[in-house]
């Protein structure tokens, strides 16, 4: 429990993501969870440091400087060749990752890998499981692709293979436009920010309010296996999270924050940098959730007002111009207030936000929104609150009887499908 402005509130109370390299390894650069990997043990050394590794996305692919989605996939799918004893097929949407890594007749990628359309990645896999498994293979199916292909064009595949619980594991690189394209705007770019279809001109510049959505807590409502956000600032994270989804069987889904360059208008150099300040900020929380349930969240060590992070792309730069928009700034970090209240980011004795950030973030999603303090006070008047004390802390995000208990069945399943990585067990 926290008091804030008198009033007492509770937040869901979650462990922080025990990665267990990060347990048994001192980590010398403050902020950056980087080691010399020769100084640890092998076993705690990640995937990316072995020079044996199978590299999946090799040379010559055609990916601009700095781009964060060439990172990704590279750390995403050596950690799943890895768990799987490279016994794996990938299957990529249309998009940025395609395009740059197979320009016909040439291809950078060193695994088994299929494309068909924009929109049908997820269909495709499923297939694919299907197939292996009617042929009795325990080869395993990662599809992946961007934003567009994730949260818009492919959503309706997606929510199918996630409805039948499909044995494929789905990762999007959230780089939040179409940019393969033009950096038209898609259902995951931000509130505010520049792009070909949502220019920073008129009364209110840049990508409206209120709409979007949020792919990971849709994945969640379908009470699939296992759903992880991760950005590529944090490469043990990343690749414990690829791990520990290779682990269930089922529907996966991992959804990576990958800055673009070119579309956020940033330099080349601070993609890492912008992908960490998102987390820090509370604009991008990273945790995993199984069968419909937050389990652990990545707890902010420095909680960092959005300033910082917005005022690195051009995308944002019209609120900073002509004495800048203060308002928008404001409901931005409303937003990212209410995502750390969400998730409990920061521990209840170190929670300092301002009360007023949340409301006023509702107000501007939804038109409106009673404060706080006659919210409690109504339901403190008719017996209810909004989690009590004999609730489970995360009752928010429930799974149902029967997922619950199919859920240790699934995951000894899972446990076997090739060799795992000894950071994830």
């Amino acid at each position: 429990m926290s008091t804030q402005g008198g009033v007492e509130s509770s937040h869901p109370q979650v462990r922080a993501t025990a990665i267990p390299a990060r347990e048994k390894v001192k980590f010398y650069q403050v902020g950056s969870y980087a080691v010399g990997n020769r100084l640890a043990e092998e076993q705690m050394r990640s995937v990316q440091s072995d020079p044996n590794r199978y590299n999946s996305l090799t040379s010559g692919h055609r990916a601009c400087q700095g781009c964060g989605e060439a990172l990704g996939a590279r750390y995403a799918l050596d950690t799943a060749m890895r768990a799987t004893d490279r016994d794996m097929v990938a299957v990529n949407a249309t998009g940025c990752l395609e395009v740059f890594s197979t320009p016909y007749p040439e291809t950078s990628w060193t695994i088994p890998w299929l494309h068909s359309l924009f929109g049908n990645a997820a269909a495709v896999a499923s297939g694919a499981a299907a197939a292996f498994r009617a042929k009795g293979k325990k080869t395993r199916v990662v599809a992946q692709g961007g934003d567009g292909g994730t949260v818009d064009i492919g959503f309706g595949p997606l929510s199918g293979m996630f409805e039948r619980n499909d044995d494929v594991l789905y990762i999007c690189y959230d780089n939040q436009a179409y940019m393969n394209t033009g950096v038209q705007r898609s259902g995951a770019t931000p509130p505010k920010a520049r792009t070909a279809t949502t220019q920073p001109v008129g009364d209110e510049p840049g990508n409206e309010w209120g709409k979007g959505k949020d792919l990971p807590r849709i994945a969640m409502a379908h009470e699939i296996p296992y759903v992880a956000t991760a950005t590529v600032a944090d490469l043990r994270d990343l690749e414990y999270k690829v791990n520990r989804a290779m682990q269930f069987h089922g529907a996966r889904y991992i959804h990576v924050l990958v800055p673009c360059p070119l579309g956020w208008g940033s330099a080349s150099s601070i993609t890492v940098k912008l992908a960490r300040l998102a987390v820090q900020t509370g604009i991008f929380p990273v945790y995993e959730a199984e069968y419909g349930e937050v389990t652990s969240v990545m707890k902010l060590r420095r909680p960092t007002p959005v300033e910082e992070y917005l005022k690195l792309q051009r995308r944002f730069a019209h609120l900073f111009k002509g004495g800048g928009d203060e308002e928008a700034i404001r409901r931005i970090q409303a937003g990212a207030d209410r995502n750390i209240r969400r998730y409990n980011l920061v521990d209840d004795e170190d929670y300092d936000l301002a009360t007023e950030h949340f409301v006023e973030f509702e107000e501007a999603r939804y038109g409106f929104r009673k404060p706080i303090e006659e919210e409690e006070e109504q339901a403190s008047e008719s017996g209810a609150t909004e989690q009590t004390a004999s609730a489970p802390a995360t009752s928010e995000y429930s799974a149902s009887s029967q997922t619950v208990a199919d859920g240790a069945d699934n995951v000894k399943a899972g446990e076997g499908a090739g060799m795992s990585d000894g950071q994830g067990n």
